[in-house]
């Protein structure tokens, strides 16, 4: 018995000297959790990242597509506080990916080296477009630097910039001189559903997103550091080095399906489908032009067709509503089904499926308007009408409509079909608010106008960006859009940010606004 008691104590002494010897990391080690993981697993993650501005959400609400009549689904209201730095999580990830490429054989350039600089500078680009100034160099260091001094936004957009180059000159390397006998994990691109691990698709895809930089980029036109007009005549007149989307099959988009669901779909559409109506902003720029998207996006309102007794086919019983509308004025507006005053999204587009349209991230139709306006600011030489004339029948045949010969447009409504006469080039084309006006200020309106149009509910933010760098369309304004009727030109910095790295975040403010106040007002470097 004594010896047992003796051995029992030995055993316990040893645990309790093998503990002693347990370093704290160890114990922060979650052993339930994969440490290693293969670098297509973590792309994976990052491509979903890229789609996190979804359909029919608020951003498409701060684009001013649509309008939500009813407070418990949301509002259209502009009181920006902080923004989400969940892009730094992203930027995470590509490190992770980069460092899992090689440790799983890939060289020091592969597939995902190449991504990666790529989908740093979309995560950069539309964080930096959102706040101004971030962290970038010394960001994303972790414990060896919990509070990262904020770069200025010229050089963010310069380090943009370049790593676009470095993912070109990459992806061509690979693929001008690919090594089929290195089939490591890490060489192999695997895990895109956008492109299908398709390098060259990838590389139109990055080119053509470096246009939208240097678009972005207008206003600093004349900065000699950044030369965007150069830069935008490099790459245009160099297509083998620098190939850009030629179609919409090069469309960088997610594809909806039963598993994936479409934000809007049948699972919602006793809950919310009459909560939400469209936007004048959308939909009366296109009843102004007598524009066959109208009858594809939208119904009729209902007070057009039962009290005013007009058809579905009759562009004009489309109606939306001012987003600077009261929310309670909306709500009154459209609590009678049957005399609703504003027009829905279309039901059978948006709820009969769980894939209505794929959510386009970057697309053909951008890069023609991009084309396009290059051209009227004198950037590059080139036929400007042929450019917008290329985005408006790219956007049209988005949606099903015909372009090269004269046609119909179907609009089903309550069961019954309504054929609509369309004709692109005799009809359409021929209205003095559509065909190309010049390279003056009058035809890049037009650009622009079209442009926001072929972005209704796709590619995030960019109809609220390209509205804030030239003020087309005009977006509406008033009690319903709050911030005493001002739309703000950036979100604020995350509480996080003020509390835990106050003074890189004060010298931010103060080097960008002249002051400690982080205002939503203030206009960034970008739009100055």
């Amino acid at each position: 018995m004594k010896s047992l008691k003796i051995v029992a104590f030995a055993a316990l002494a040893g645990m309790a000297f093998s503990s002693c010897n347990k370093k704290f990391e160890d114990y922060s080690i979650n052993t339930n959790k994969p440490a290693k993981v293969p670098p297509s697993l973590v792309l994976g993650g990052i491509l979903g990242d890229m789609n996190a501005d979804k359909p029919w959400s608020a951003v498409m609400r701060w684009n001013q597509f649509d309008c939500c009549n009813y407070n418990y689904y949301g509002d259209q209201r502009y009181d920006w506080n902080g923004a989400d730095f969940s892009s730094y999580f992203s930027l995470t990830n590509i490190q992770q990916m980069e460092t899992e490429a090689v440790r799983l054989g890939g060289k020091d350039v592969n597939p995902y080296t190449a991504l990666g600089k790529f989908a740093r500078a979309f995560f950069y680009y539309r964080l930096s477009s959102l706040v101004g100034d971030v962290p970038m160099k010394s960001a994303l260091l972790g414990k060896d630097n919990i509070t990262p001094t904020y770069d200025a936004q010229k050089a963010v957009f310069v380090q943009i910039l370049q790593w676009l180059e470095d993912a070109n000159t990459q992806l061509a390397a690979q693929i001008a001189n690919p090594d089929k006998s290195n089939t490591a994990e890490g060489q192999v691109l695997k895990g895109d559903f956008y492109y299908g691990n398709d390098l060259t698709k990838w590389q139109r895809a990055v080119n053509t997103f470096r246009l939208r930089v240097l678009i972005a980029l207008s206003k600093k036109s004349g900065d000699a550091d950044i030369n965007v007009a150069q830069q935008f005549k490099n790459i245009v007149g160099n297509p083998a080095k620098y190939p850009l989307m030629e179609s919409m099959d090069h469309n960088m988009q997610f594809i909806y399906n039963n598993i994936n669901k479409y934000p809007s779909n049948p699972d919602n559409l006793g809950f919310d489908a009459t909560r939400y109506n469209m936007s004048a902003t959308y939909l009366n720029t296109l009843v102004g032009l007598n524009d066959p998207r109208a009858y594809v996006t939208a119904e009729p309102a209902t007070k057009q067709i039962n009290e005013l007794h007009k058809l579905p086919s009759d562009i004009t019983a489309y109606v939306g509503a001012s987003s600077g509308e009261s929310q309670e004025d909306m709500s009154s507006k459209m609590s009678n089904v049957d005399t609703a005053v504003y027009s829905l999204r279309s039901r059978s587009r948006y709820y009969s499926s769980y894939a209505a349209e794929p959510g386009v991230i970057i697309g053909f139709p951008e890069l023609c308007f991009n084309m396009a306006e290059a051209i009227n600011r004198g950037w590059i030489t080139g036929d400007a009408e042929a450019w917008y004339k290329k985005g408006i029948k790219a956007s049209l045949g988005f949606y099903g409509i015909p372009t090269e010969v004269a046609g119909t447009v179907n609009k089903t409504y309550k069961g019954t079909r309504y054929d609509v006469p369309f004709d692109f080039e005799n009809g359409y084309y021929q209205q003095a608010t559509v065909k190309y006006q010049g390279n003056n200020a009058q035809g890049l309106t037009q650009i622009l106008t079209q442009k926001y149009l072929a972005f209704f509910e796709n590619s995030g933010w960019e109809a609220y960006f390209n509205w804030r760098r030239t003020g087309v369309p005009t977006f509406l304004t008033g009690a319903g859009t709050g911030n005493s009727g001002v739309l703000p030109k950036r979100f604020k910095y995350p509480d996080t940010e003020r509390s835990a790295n106050t003074v890189n975040w004060t010298a931010s403010l103060k080097s960008q606004f002249g002051g400690t106040t982080d205002d939503i007002n203030a206009a960034m470097w970008l739009i100055q």
